[in-house]
């Protein structure tokens, strides 16, 4: 895989898109990522909050506004992180399952996690394939189509497993009962982001709601101070503000709606998605990949699946892409996918 490949493997990667089209125009429309393009307004906070390490206090403030907007009971099985990729990571180390089934396809650094830590790893097409193993492994809704799966469907696969890790990243904006973090089985994780819905990635904030035993074994794991003094005080903020999450959800079905009726006239098949990114298919997407990224704006696409791409809700530039995709309809009048002008 190339640099630049990596680099933006997972979405992102401004700067390997810029070296990959170097003559796209600026500033750059990022659709590859599942982040809200529209972040929640930061308020102005003490020096302090940058000067001193944060009290064992407010990381609980901040536990506990996190467990009231889940749905949780005990904010003590509740634990702060900076953000759920280190969570993914060390799980793996701390429930040490010789095999471990993850639903895919899904985000890949599940598996690669598991794998590091010396498990064996298998991707199976459903819950429903999933037997008595060890772990098993899912996102709900899933990443990248979207798949959501019932919680009474989660508590069968609890029953029958290990120990179930649900990765809820995308969770915030569905429908109520959805998450299994209210009923959490006592063989159970669930993991919760923050960046993605609050559109604040760069702070590093996510959540673990576990059983109390896995929930220490995971705060020793990551020590002291795992969460920074901007991170406890801007996420306590957001996480208690339900209006602006209400707004949000109405705002983001509305531009969900607009996105999908703009990938269907470009001749894309909408294969599903959540209100912050939207699946599609063409049988011209690695063209249409690079027509868009000479256009300046960069959408995620899918090695294993070469006819995906992956469009992340915009927070502006919608004439922008659709003029993009105007040309690409001359272009492929044309016989060709051409650069932008």
């Amino acid at each position: 895989m190339a640099d630049s490949d990596l680099a933006m493997a997972h979405g992102g990667g401004l700067i390997a898109a810029r070296a990959m089209f170097p003559m796209a125009p600026e500033p750059w429309i990022d659709l590859s990522t599942g982040i809200n393009p529209l972040p929640y307004p930061l308020p102005a906070l003490p020096p302090e909050v940058y000067h001193r390490l944060p009290e064992p206090e407010e990381v609980l403030r901040l536990e506990a506004a996190a467990a009231r907007a889940y749905g949780v009971a005990d904010p003590r099985t509740v634990v702060g992180a900076p953000g759920t990729q280190i969570l993914i990571s060390l799980l793996p180390h701390l429930l040490r399952a010789s095999r471990v089934a993850v639903v895919g396809p899904t985000y890949a650094e599940h598996a690669a996690a598991w794998t590091a830590a010396g498990s064996t790893v298998s991707v199976v097409p459903g819950v429903a394939s999933v037997g008595s193993e060890p772990a098993a492994v899912l996102c709900n809704p899933n990443n990248p189509d979207g798949r959501r799966t019932r919680v009474a469907d989660l508590l069968a696969l609890a029953a029958r497993v290990g120990v179930l890790v649900v990765d809820e990243a995308f969770a915030d904006l569905e429908e109520p009962g959805l998450s299994l973090a209210p009923v959490l089985p006592p063989n159970a994780v669930v993991l919760r982001s923050f960046g993605k819905t609050y559109g604040l990635a760069g702070l590093r904030l996510g959540f673990a709601v576990a059983p109390l035993p896995m929930a220490r074994a995971i705060r020793d794991a990551l020590g002291p101070w795992a969460v920074s003094g901007a991170a406890v005080a801007f996420g306590a903020a957001a996480l208690s503000d339900t209006a602006w999450l209400r707004a949000t959800r109405t705002r983001l079905q509305a531009d969900a709606i607009r996105l999908d009726n703009l990938l269907t006239q470009a001749g894309f098949r909408v294969l599903g998605g959540t209100l912050l990114f939207r699946l599609a298919q063409h049988t011209r997407a690695g063209a249409i990949f690079d027509h868009l990224g000479q256009s300046g704006i960069l959408v995620r696409r899918f090695d294993a699946e070469p006819s995906w791409l992956r469009f992340g809700i915009p927070g502006g530039g919608w004439d922008r892409l659709a003029a993009a995709f105007t040309r690409l309809d001359a272009a492929a009048g044309a016989g060709r996918a051409g650069p932008a002008p």
